[in-house]
């Protein structure tokens, strides 16, 4: 059985044009994260890209990963990212384990995140984990012209508030069965909690692009 880490990374993006190769750190974005599979090569047997764009092939297979063409039908700008998943591990000839999805708009990770979130997910035996980060804003809602305070009230201090956390994208692991059903995060999937800066990256528009190149030269740009 084998841990396969893969990569979804279709050509079209409107927002940011070509999106997933647009230079970071003077690599293209996707290179990020094929760089951070293979340096995992202690947990993950096989590092696959999946998309449907001639120039992120070529890339992708220059940095050493395997190609998945995806089909017109499940490239388009609403599929969802499962329905790129479960085709990859459709299409392979390989008795898969677990899948590490590595999102290429997420292409800054702490060095030893999926080493500590796997040995968690190992040992504990979870069906599935994900990333998440504690946020500590004040919510609100905006109803009749009037705001709604959400998670706190009125003159409550930040470090008072309950609790909140996201999804901040760095890493999910799933059980390849799980996934032929259409399910990334299973109803008990454990939320892995990363407290670092890199959770704040999320690339969709040029100012994201803007922070992470800032995050890119201030904390790795001296470890290369």
């Amino acid at each position: 059985m084998r841990n396969i880490a893969i990569i979804p990374a279709r050509g079209g993006s409107k927002r940011i044009p070509e999106k997933n190769i647009q230079l970071l750190g003077g690599l293209p974005l996707l290179v990020h994260s094929i760089k951070y599979a293979v340096a995992n090569s202690h947990i993950i047997d096989d590092v696959y890209v999946s998309t449907d764009d001639d120039n992120i092939k070529k890339i992708a297979l220059a940095c050493g990963a395997k190609i998945i063409d995806r089909p017109d039908c499940i490239s388009g700008d609403l599929e969802s990212t499962i329905s790129a998943l479960k085709h990859v591990l459709e299409t392979i000839d390989t008795d898969v384990e677990n899948v590490i999805l590595l999102q290429p708009t997420n292409p800054l990770r702490p060095d030893n995140l999926l080493k500590e979130a796997f040995e968690v997910y190992q040992k504990e035996n979870y069906d599935s984990l994900f990333t998440v980060t504690r946020n500590h804003q004040k919510f609100g809602k905006i109803i009749g012209n009037k705001f709604e305070p959400f998670n706190y009230t009125i003159g409550q201090r930040s470090q008072d508030l309950e609790p909140l956390y996201y999804e901040n994208g760095l890493v999910y692991i799933t059980k390849a069965p799980l996934l032929l059903n259409d399910i990334i995060i299973s109803a008990n999937s454990f939320p892995y909690e990363v407290k670092h800066i890199f959770a704040n990256v999320d690339i969709d528009t040029q100012d994201d692009f803007d922070y992470a190149e800032y995050l890119y030269q201030k904390f790795l740009k001296l470890n290369l």
